[in-house]
């Protein structure tokens, strides 16, 4: 086989794993969305209870209005690639830390 047949091969078999790695995540938007609107319930909950403050409060809505946005520009196409899938959870990943940081800290609203 001569060079320009083994490129034309090599480049023919990794088109499906390109592909693979842009098709879009049917699942994703639901598994986000759902996600979003636990961590929205978590933040009410701190703020009923008194574990977090105004500020935290404000803080971590922020946070969560950012995550939104991330999805928004994502779907922005019409298809949220895995890639893309893959940044907005990282991000919820961290927006979750920064709920139970805040939640569990001793700073407490005062009543």
């Amino acid at each position: 086989m001569n060079a320009r047949a083994t490129v034309i091969a090599l480049m023919i078999a990794t088109l499906p794993a390109a592909a693979l790695a842009q098709s879009s995540d049917a699942n994703a938007t639901a598994r986000i969305d759902q996600r979003q609107a636990e961590q929205q319930k978590r933040i009410e909950q701190g703020v009923q209870s008194g574990r977090l403050t105004g500020k935290e409060a404000e803080k971590l809505e922020h946070g969560q209005q950012h995550v939104q946005k991330m999805e928004d520009r994502a779907m922005k196409d019409g298809v949220m690639t895995r890639k893309e899938a893959r940044r907005i959870e990282h991000a919820q990943d961290q927006q979750s830390r920064k709920i139970h940081r805040e939640k569990h800290d001793r700073q407490h609203a005062r009543r």
